[in-house]
C-alpha cells in the first residue's frame, strides 16, 4: 500500500470512529465538466456512478448540470475529485466508462492517487467479436500484459478472478489475429482433487472436457462461436490436457498452462521444456489452491523458488485488489485469508 493508501485508510477509520457531533473537518469541493454529454455518461443513469463513488468513499456528491459539489473530509473529497476527473478524461479519449470501471477506479486510486487511469484503461489488448475492448483494470494487470509482450515465459500467480487466464487468452488471440504466431495451445492438468481420469465415465474427450471447459468459455467470449469452433477443428487452436504435451516441440505458438498449481514438479518440467522457437508460454495458477495429493510438490511452487532469477522469465503476482469479478469475490478472498491467518496463528501458538 502506498503512502497515500495508508493515509486514506487512516482517514476513513477516523471518520467511522468519530462520535456523533464530533468536530467536523468537512469541506465542500466544486468541480465542473464542460461537455454535457460526457458529463451525463460520467454521472451515470440517474447519477448512479456518482452514488457508487459517494457510497464507497463516504462523501456526498450533488450534481447540477455539469457542476458537482463534493462534501466530506478534505483528503477524501480530493480523492473523489481525482477519480471523477480521470474518468472524465477516459470519456474524452473515447473510452466507454461502465459501472465496474468506476469501482476499479475507486479501488486503484484509493491505493495510489499517482496512478494514471489512462495508462491502464487505454491499453487495449483485443477487441472481442461483440466489439468490447479488453483492457487491464489494475496496475498489476497492466504489468502482466507488458510482461507478456516483452518476455517469452511469464508466470501469473494469484487468486481467482484476477484476470490471469482471461488476459493471457486475449493476448494469444490478438497474436494469432496479427499473424505473430501460427497457433494457440491451451492446456490444463486433467487430474484435480484426487480424481483419476480412468475412474470417470465416458470416452477420453468426455472425460477431459469438464477440466478444459473454462478455457473454452474464455475463448468463446472473445470470438464468435462458429469461428472458434472452426479454428479448433483446423488445429489452429488446440485445447488439450497437459499430458498431451509430452514428447512435443511447440514452435510458433502461444501456449497457456492454466491451473498450474495442480501440476507436479515433473509435469511442470516436461511442459517448460516443450517450448520451441518463436513461442510464448504463459503459466497461471493460485498457489493457495493446490489440489494435489499430500506429499506431492506443486510444480508452480517449485518454479517460483528456482526460476525467479533466470533472465527472460517474468513472474507477476496478483492479490485480492486485482479481482475483477463480482465485488463480493474480493471480500470472500479477504475473509478466507483472515481465517487462514487465524488458523496459522493458533497452530503456531
Amino acid at each position: 500500500m502506498s503512502g497515500f493508501g495508508v493515509i486514506m485508510k487512516t482517514v476513513m477509520d477516523s471518520i467511522r470512529n468519530s462520535p456523533p457531533g464530533a468536530g467536523s473537518r468537512e469541506e465542500k469541493r466544486r468541480c465542473s465538466f464542460p461537455d454535457n454529454d460526457l458529463a451525463r455518461q460520467l454521472f451515470g443513469e440517474h447519477n448512479s456512478n456518482l452514488q457508487r463513488i459517494a457510497t464507497a468513499l463516504e462523501v456526498s456528491i450533488h450534481a447540477r448540470g455539469g457542476e458537482l459539489t463534493i462534501q466530506g473530509d478534505p483528503i477524501i473529497a480530493q480523492l473523489a475529485d481525482n477519480i471523477l476527473s480521470q474518468l472524465y478524461g477516459l470519456l474524452e479519449s473515447g473510452y466507454p466508462v461502465y459501472p465496474q470501471d468506476v469501482d476499479y477506479a475507486v479501488r486503484v486510486l484509493s491505493e495510489d492517487d499517482r496512478v494514471r487511469l489512462k495508462d491502464i484503461f487505454l491499453d487495449t489488448v483485443y477487441i472481442t467479436a461483440k466489439k468490447h475492448p479488453i483492457t487491464p483494470k489494475s496496475p498489476n494487470q497492466k504489468t502482466y500484459i507488458d510482461a507478456m509482450r516483452q518476455y517469452d515465459i511469464v508466470f501469473g500467480i494469484g487468486p481467482a478472478g484476477t484476470g490471469k487466464t482471461y488476459l493471457a487468452m486475449a493476448m494469444a488471440v490478438s497474436a494469432l489475429t496479427k499473424k505473430q504466431i501460427n497457433r494457440i495451445i491451451l492446456t490444463r492438468p486433467a487430474v484435480e482433487a484426487g480424481e483419476e481420469l480412468g475412474f470417470l465415465p465416458g470416452d477420453l474427450a468426455e472425460k477431459v472436457d469438464p477440466y478444459l471447459r473454462p478455457l473454452y468459455d474464455a475463448l468463446h467470449d472473445m470470438m464468435r462461436l462458429e469461428k472458434a469452433a472452426g479454428l479448433v477443428q483446423q488445429g489452429v487452436i488446440e485445447v488439450a490436457p497437459l499430458a498431451f504435451m509430452r514428447g512435443r516441440t511447440l514452435n510458433d505458438s502461444f501456449i497457456i498452462l492454466d491451473e498450474a498449481q495442480n501440476t507436479t514438479a515433473e509435469q511442470m518440467k516436461m511442459f517448460l521444456t516443450r517450448i520451441g522457437y518463436n513461442s510464448k508460454a504463459v503459466i497461471t495458477g493460485d498457489i493457495t489452491q493446490v489440489d494435489l495429493p499430500a506429499g506431492r510438490t506443486s510444480g508452480l511452487i517449485q518454479t517460483k523458488n528456482i526460476l525467479q532469477d533466470i533472465e527472460g522469465i517474468r513472474f507477476v503476482y496478483f492479490s485480492k485488489k486485482d479481482v475483477v469479478r463480482h465485488p463480493l469475490v474480493q471480500e470472500i478472498i479477504r475473509a478466507y485469508e483472515e481465517l487462514e491467518a487465524r488458523t496459522k496463528a493458533g497452530t503456531d501458538a
